[in-house]
């Protein structure tokens, strides 16, 4: 569990994050997530599968092997959640580029579950989604959010499909989010930092901006998504 916590090459190794806390614990039995094994100090209000592996230990044992800071009673770890192969002709999908906060990403696959975006793609040396960070950030849409990284030759490969991309800037460069039907394309977000990197932005078909007040230089990166998700949602419910 400590590895499980620390290592993303381990986690991937494996096939297995940790999660903890008892609500994120019944997001996981409610969304039939595989549980792998679960430490905890008190008695579990779910039923498990018989062959669920459950351990107990006291407060100080479990406080050594939680990455997170104010750890809970239950610490538990699960499998990789296995959704299929995406369809990625159909719906509204979100691209990450290089967006490498752990809280940023969590934050952004929770909203985009909410608002019933088809999947989350990561490129660009992204936060690892099961990231312990991440998944406290996610509030349980781990488990029910279709994500997967994708290198630059697929996203080429994509482009050649007939996907329309789609990237958030933050200068004049971009028109206003509002003027532009953002049903059916990848929309890209990059990093608070650097923004999107120049590779993909030469594959976007249009770039979009959120109009902010002239002394804001930019939004915080899981800001910006939330709001472009919410124009998505509500242009899809007229």
């Amino acid at each position: 569990m400590r590895k499980l916590g620390e290592s993303s090459r381990y986690r991937h190794e494996c096939g297995e994050f940790l999660c903890d806390g008892i609500k994120l614990f019944g997001e996981a039995v409610r969304s039939s997530a595989e549980i792998k094994a679960v430490l905890t100090e008190s008695v579990l209000p779910f039923r498990l599968p018989a062959d669920t592996r459950v351990f107990f230990a006291d407060r100080d044992v479990i406080n050594s092997l939680s990455p997170l800071k104010n750890s809970q009673d239950i610490l538990f770890s699960c499998g990789f959640p296995d959704f299929g192969e995406p369809a990625m002709q159909e719906g509204t999908r979100i691209l990450l580029d290089g967006v490498q906060d752990p809280g940023n990403l969590g934050a952004i696959i929770r909203t985009a579950n909410a608002f019933g975006i088809s999947d989350i793609i990561l490129t660009g040396g992204c936060a690892d989604p099961y990231n312990p960070k991440t998944i406290r950030a996610s509030m349980g849409a781990i488990f029910k959010q279709r994500i997967r990284n994708i290198d630059p030759v697929e996203l080429v490969g994509l482009k050649e499909a007939g996907v329309r991309f789609i990237g958030a800037v933050s200068d004049e460069s971009g028109r206003d989010f509002s003027e532009i039907n953002l049903h059916e394309a990848l929309i890209i977000i990059g990093s608070e930092g650097c923004g999107i990197s120049d590779e993909i932005l030469t594959l976007c078909d249009e770039k979009i901006r959120i109009p902010i007040a002239p002394e804001c230089e930019s939004l915080n990166a899981a800001v910006a998504a939330a709001i472009i998700i919410w124009e998505v949602s509500r242009l899809g419910q007229r």
